[in-house]
C-alpha cells in the first residue's frame, strides 16, 4: 500500500509535467525539449533556496519563474531569432545544465533535514489525525504523512487543472489554442502568433518547473540530472491520456493528461515491485511509450483494412 501511496503521489506530481507537455506539444505542436532543463530548474532553485531558510512556499514560487523565464527563452529564440524550434528548446535545455549547477552549487542539493512543502503537508496531516502515526485505509495500515502528501498533491493538481481550464476560456487562452489550430486565421484577426507562442512556453514550462520543485522536496533531494528523460515521460502521459478519455474538448483532455500521468506511474511502480532492474527504466519507459503510441492506431487499422475488403 505503501508503494501504491507514493506511486500516485509521484504521478500526481508528474502530473503537472504532462500538463505542461500538453500545452506545449498539443496546443501549439511545438516540439519543446525544454522540459528536460525546466524540470531540473523548478528543483535546483526551490532546493536552494530552501535549503538557505527561505518560507517553501515563496521558493516554490520563484521556482516556477525561473520555469516561466527559461520558458520565454525558448520561445524568444524561435520566435525573434527563426530558429527551428525543436533545435531553440535543445540549446535552451542545453545551457540550463550548467544554469542548475551553478544555482546548485553542486551535483546534489539534500533536504531530508529542511521544511518542505512535504513537511507542511505532513504535519497537518497528523494534527488532523489526532497526532497518530498511522491511520487504517482500505483495511491497510499506513502511514498518515504520506496520506497528507497525497491529498496535498491531488488538492493542488486539482486548482492547476481547474486554473487552466478557466484560463483557456478567456480570450486570451482562446487565442493561444486558435494559434495552435490555425496561425494564419489567427494572424487575420490581428493577433501577434509570435507573442502567442512566447506566453504558451512559458506558461507550459512554469508548470513544469512547478512539479520538479514538488518533486524535489517530496523526495528530499535535488540532482542535476533529475530531468533527464522527462519529456518523454511528459509525452507518454498526454498519449495514454488521449487514449483513455477519447475527446477532444478541453476539460476532458486536461483530466486525461493528469490520468495519463498517474496510470504511466503506476505501471513503472508496479515494474519495480516486480523485480525490474532500475537500471533498464529508462528502456522500460521507453517500451511504454513506445506501445501508448501503437496500440491506439490499431482499431483504426482495422477498420480500414475490413472497409476495404468490404468495398471489394
Amino acid at each position: 500500500m505503501t508503494l501504491l501511496i507514493g506511486a500516485l503521489t509521484i504521478g500526481l506530481i508528474l502530473s503537472l509535467l504532462a500538463l505542461g507537455v500538453l500545452i506545449s506539444f498539443r496546443i501549439f505542436d511545438f516540439p519543446d525539449i525544454t522540459a528536460d532543463g525546466s524540470l531540473a530548474l523548478g528543483g535546483a532553485t526551490a532546493a536552494i533556496l530552501i535549503a538557505r531558510g527561505m518560507d517553501p512556499f515563496l521558493a516554490t514560487g520563484i521556482a516556477v519563474l525561473a520555469g516561466i523565464a527559461a520558458g520565454m527563452t525558448t520561445g524568444i529564440l524561435h520566435t525573434r531569432f527563426k530558429i527551428h524550434a525543436l533545435l531553440a528548446g535543445i540549446l535552451v535545455m542545453t545551457a540550463l545544465y550548467s544554469v542548475n549547477l551553478r544555482v546548485m552549487g553542486k551535483s546534489n542539493v539534500p533536504l531530508l533535514s529542511e521544511t518542505t512543502l512535504a513537511t507542511h503537508a505532513e504535519s497537518v496531516g497528523k494534527w488532523a489525525n489526532g497526532e497518530e502515526e498511522n491511520v487504517m485505509l482500505f483495511g491497510w495500515e499506513v502511514a498518515a504523512a504520506d496520506i497528507s502528501t497525497l491529498s496535498f498533491a491531488f488538492v493542488l493538481v486539482a486548482v492547476v487543472c481547474i486554473v487552466l481550464y478557466l484560463f483557456f476560456r478567456t480570450n486570451l487562452g482562446t487565442a493561444m489554442r486558435a494559434t495552435g489550430d490555425n496561425p494564419q486565421m489567427i494572424t487575420a484577426q490581428g493577433v501577434n502568433v509570435a507573442n502567442m507562442i512566447v506566453v504558451g512556453l512559458a506558461v507550459s514550462n512554469g508548470l513544469i518547473a512547478l512539479a520538479g520543485a514538488l518533486l524535489a522536496q517530496y523526495q528530499g533531494f535535488a540532482d542535476v540530472q533529475m530531468g533527464i528523460g522527462m519529456i518523454v515521460l511528459g509525452i507518454a502521459s498526454v498519449i495514454i491520456g488521449e487514449a483513455l478519455v477519447r475527446d477532444s474538448g478541453l476539460g476532458l483532455t486536461i483530466v486525461g493528461a493528469v490520468m495519463g500521468a498517474v496510470l504511466f506511474r503506476l505501471l513503472v511502480a508496479v515494474a519495480l515491485r516486480w523485480g525490474l532492474n532500475p537500471n533498464d527504466l529508462k528502456l522500460v519507459t521507453a517500451a511504454f511509450v513506445f506501445v501508448a503510441l501503437v496500440v491506439p492506431r490499431i482499431p483504426g487499422k482495422f477498420r480500414k483494412q475490413a472497409a476495404g475488403v468490404s468495398n471489394a
